[in-house]
């Protein structure tokens, strides 16, 4: 600690006022933030494996220069066991999900953003990051390959399956590891695999834009691992309808950076990622929960056996037919048959449906602009009322803008818990939400409002009204005004002025410059 103390003053020129620890992630390294005398941090770092820094400082020096977002670095010691690094925040994914984890998985549409930006973000790391990068860096291998691969299956099958004991015939098991991990590596691949990439390891700003710590494990290989891992990670719960808009955003994101296979093709590469990583997690939860009799762990197994059973129901795709069969019996074994699965967890798999929703619509026409107005930027006015004291006056002039009524959804205010709350407040928000009506209806409402704001972008005009009117403007109308409202902001960065007549509330949500 004194030596990291010693880095700083000779970085900053001046002692720290006040060092704070903070807790500890899954490794051996020790992180402090350092504060100096006007308030500004930075994060110290002191590590035990000298390989392991070489490689976060050279990753982190590399995606720099990417322009990727990543903290930077400020000052190393000689060893490169110390090193400063820029100060991302308290404010990991993980704690901006808790709400949607502790709601068994209902995550609200804030939360949804937040997840939607991560993966979106991910292939950015993946692909552009790996541009350039020497591979012999990476620790402890600089690349996913086969023998890696045996490795975290005998992990699972000693650390985990064993302690079950579950009776199975080792050699016929270790014929399908063999195939398995040919399959899983049969791919050439030039991304960079973060390899843990989880909601931990991922720092929000104030805007709620996602930054990356933690990926000096990572290595030259397939991009399907980080989104198997990130997705079916068993403490979040994600569920089956969130996870396939969640693989087809990344999907669509791919695209911008390099070609792209098949639907079919991708999503079957993928279902392999997902069984591996299941098999490999279990090893992890075996290992620290049955051996070091860690609680976390031995928690965290019942969601991972979850995951396990909806794979099997897709075992077709899976060519190990001894392997499927044993982990059917996993499943089926007394200390895991009581464990019920959420509702909102269920799936059918990683199949794709017929009619995909989450299609992006084309843009409208070409740009055309009007003599008549185009004074200044566009701002839109979004409100919330009641039909009892009548559809709020338009008083810019234009006469005319769009109203919604809400009564045809579920209203949660015929429900004692929710009378004295509102729309924006999260016990009615997961109402609505878990319900699902007020999403479709929103849904309608997204398409119309995006192509009206879109032209008339396009065609200069300064001035454009919502509204959403119901019984008592207090729950449906203020939930759908205020997403309506956050929607049209984060899609075009233009103003908008919401106003909730019958609580009295309004904010602006400021033009992006």
């Amino acid at each position: 600690m004194d030596r990291l103390i010693e880095l700083y003053t000779s970085w900053r020129g001046a002692a720290p006022s006040r060092v704070e620890p903070l807790a500890g992630a899954g490794s051996n390294r020790a992180y402090y933030r350092f504060y100096d005398a006007d308030g500004h941090t930075v994060i110290g770092v002191v590590g035990t494996s000298r390989d392991e820094d070489h490689a976060f400082i050279y990753l982190t020096r590399h995606f720099g220069t990417r322009q990727l977002p990543v903290p930077n670095i400020l000052a190393v010691s000689d060893d490169e066991l110390r090193y400063l690094q820029t100060d991302l925040g308290s404010t990991s994914l993980y704690d901006a999900l808790k709400g949607g984890r502790d709601a068994g998985g209902r995550y609200n549409q804030h939360e949804r953003q937040l997840l939607l930006r991560t993966i979106r973000e991910l292939p950015n790391i993946q692909l552009r990051g790996a541009r350039g990068l020497d591979w012999t860096v990476c620790y402890p291998q600089p690349e996913f390959d086969e023998d890696g691969v045996r490795f975290d299956l005998n992990y699972f099958k000693y650390c985990f399956l064993k302690a079950t004991e579950l009776d199975f015939h080792e050699l016929k098991l270790e014929a399908d590891f063999r195939m398995f991990a040919r399959d899983l590596t049969a791919e050439p691949s030039d991304s960079f695999l973060y390899r843990d990439f989880q909601a931990r390891n991922v720092m929000l700003d104030d805007h709620g834009q996602p930054h990356f710590i933690d990926y000096q494990g990572g290595r030259r290989g397939p991009y399907y691992y980080d989104l198997a891992s990130f997705l079916w990670q068993a403490s979040a719960r994600y569920p089956n309808k969130l996870r396939r808009e969640l693989v087809y955003e990344y999907y669509q994101s791919l695209r911008n950076y390099t070609e792209v296979p098949s639907e079919r093709h991708f999503v079957h590469r993928l279902s392999l990622f997902v069984l591996f990583r299941t098999l490999q997690v279990l090893g992890a939860y075996g290992f620290r929960g049955y051996f070091e009799r860690k609680r976390h762990f031995i928690d965290s197994i019942p969601p991972a056996i979850d995951n396990l059973r909806q794979l099997l129901q897709l075992r077709d795709a899976f060519p190990y037919p001894y392997m499927m069969d044993m982990l059917q019996r996993l499943t089926e074994l007394p200390a895991f048959t009581r464990i019920s699965q959420p509702a909102a967890n269920r799936t059918d798999g990683l199949r794709t449906t017929d009619t995909n929703v989450y299609t992006a619509h084309p843009q409208d026409g070409p740009a055309t602009f009007s003599k008549y107005d185009g004074r200044g930027p566009l701002v839109v006015r979004v409100f919330s009322f009641s039909y009892r004291r009548g559809i709020p006056e338009d008083e810019s002039g234009n006469g005319g803008g769009y109203v919604f009524d809400c009564r045809s959804t579920h209203n949660p205010g015929r429900y004692e818990p929710y009378k004295k709350l509102t729309g924006l407040d999260e016990p009615v928000i997961r109402f609505l939400e878990d319900d699902g009506e007020i999403l479709t209806f929103l849904d309608s409402v997204y398409r119309l409002a995006d192509a009206h704001v879109q032209r008339y972008l396009q065609r200069g005009f300064t001035d454009l009204m919502f509204s959403f009117g119901c019984t008592g403007g207090q729950h449906r109308s203020v939930y759908s005004a205020q997403h309506l409202a956050e929607h049209l902001h984060d899609k075009f960065g233009i103003e908008v002025r919401i106003c909730h007549r019958e609580q009295g509330i309004s904010q602006t949500l400021s033009r992006r410059q």
